[in-house]
């Protein structure tokens, strides 16, 4: 058995939708009694940000279950970055067509040059036209088994989603922390 059952916490899950519904909606965010003082934050806020899924990364399947929920949450399929994690080829294309973005394999060796050359170029082109188009990315901030700090790949997708919004490809973004806990991980 994999999972006995999947639950949701309720408050955590309200705020990820209210989240969305900021960017969407920026009054949403206010709620129904927005008060004339309340103008200032209402300006700082903007319609159509897309939103950026920020998340440790406790297990291999972590990606498909997160983006499960957020897609039967009304919030899409998100594009699901991948770092170093080996995988066989046949999974890399099956994840490919399912949303996985993977970074260039010179790009998850040399760290350092990852905006050098046509792979870099390319993938922050990519990175910028997904932004552009408003639909969700999901970055995990940590690689299993290794936890508590911000890994190599992460900091990698994180620089080209700062990058996009330095070079104006998108006004801003909206950084939405979600997770995963579980009893055992898989």
């Amino acid at each position: 058995r994999l999972f006995l059952s999947v639950q949701l916490h309720r408050g955590q899950l309200e705020t990820v939708l209210r989240a969305a519904r900021t960017v969407g909606n920026p009054a949403a965010a206010l709620g129904p009694r927005a008060s004339p003082s309340a103008e200032p934050r209402l300006l700082s806020l903007q319609s159509g940000v897309p939103l950026v899924f920020l998340s440790m990364h406790k297990s291999q399947l972590d990606g498909l279950l997160l983006s499960f929920l957020l897609f039967s949450q009304g919030l899409g399929v998100p594009r699901v970055t991948a770092g170093d994690q080996p995988c066989s080829p046949r999974l890399r294309a099956l994840l490919g067509r399912l949303g996985g973005i993977f970074l260039p394999s010179r790009m998850e060796q040399t760290p350092s040059s990852r905006a050098e050359g046509l792979p870099g170029a390319v993938l922050a082109t990519y990175v910028e036209e997904v932004l552009r188009s408003r639909q969700p990315l999901l970055i995990f901030l940590e690689e299993p088994p290794v936890a508590l700090r911000l890994s190599a790949p992460a900091r990698q997708w994180l620089a080209l989603v700062y990058r996009a919004v330095r070079d104006g490809a998108v006004p801003d973004v909206l950084l939405v922390p979600v997770g995963i806990a579980y009893d055992l991980v898989p």
